[in-house]
C-alpha cells in the first residue's frame, strides 16, 4: 500500500506543473492470440515517465510488467521485444543491489472478473532525449505470466510473456 501510495503522490505531484507541453505516447496491448486486451498512456512529467493503463481477459493472478528495448510484438512469445529498457546496463531487480533496469515496473494483480488498472512513474526515463523509449528501436510494453520476483536477472523470473503493445508517439 505504501508503495502504490508514493508513487501515487508522485504522479499527482508531476501534474502540478503548467505552462509545458507534455509529451504522451500510448500503447494497445495485445494478447499472444492478437487479441485486445487493453491499453496504455505514457506521459513526460518532471518526476520521470508516467505510465497509466487498464487491462481485462488476463489471467487472474500478481503479473510482472515491464517495458522493453524494442517496439515490436510479434506473437504468440513476443520475443521481438527483445530484452528490457536498460540503458544504464544494470541488473534486474528493485532487490538487487545492482539494479533495477531502468523498463522494470511494480506487479500489478490482476482480478478475477473486471479489469486491472495501474499507475506507475518511472523516474530517469522519458519519451524523448535522454533514456528515452522512443528512439531508433522503439519500445514494448509487455505483461508476464506470473509475478515479478524483483531480483532473479535478466526478467525477475516472471513467466512467459502472455501480452504486448508497441508504444508510440502521439
Amino acid at each position: 500500500m505504501i508503495q502504490r501510495l508514493s508513487i501515487l503522490a508522485l504522479a499527482a505531484s508531476a501534474f502540478a506543473w503548467s505552462g509545458t507541453q507534455h509529451s504522451t505516447a500510448s500503447a494497445s496491448i495485445a494478447s499472444a492470440t492478437g487479441a485486445s486486451v487493453g491499453s496504455a498512456t505514457f506521459t513526460d512529467t518532471p518526476g520521470g515517465l508516467l505510465i497509466v493503463g487498464s487491462v481485462s481477459g488476463l489471467p487472474a493472478g500478481i503479473h510482472g510488467i515491464h517495458v522493453h528495448s524494442v517496439g515490436k510484438c510479434e506473437g504468440p512469445a513476443f520475443t521481438t521485444a527483445a530484452g528490457h529498457f536498460n540503458p544504464a546496463m544494470k541488473k534486474h531487480g528493485f532487490k538487487s543491489a545492482d539494479g533495477p533496469h531502468m523498463g522494470d515496473l511494480p506487479n500489478f494483480d490482476m482480478p478475477a472478473s473486471g479489469p486491472a488498472h495501474f499507475e506507475f512513474i518511472v523516474p530517469g526515463v522519458s519519451l524523448k532525449g535522454t533514456n528515452a523509449i522512443l528512439g531508433a528501436n522503439g519500445a514494448a510494453i509487455v505483461i508476464h505470466a506470473t509475478l515479478d520476483d524483483y531480483m532473479t536477472d535478466p526478467a525477475g523470473n516472471s513467466g512467459a510473456r502472455i501480452a504486448c503493445g508497441v508504444i508510440t508517439g502521439m
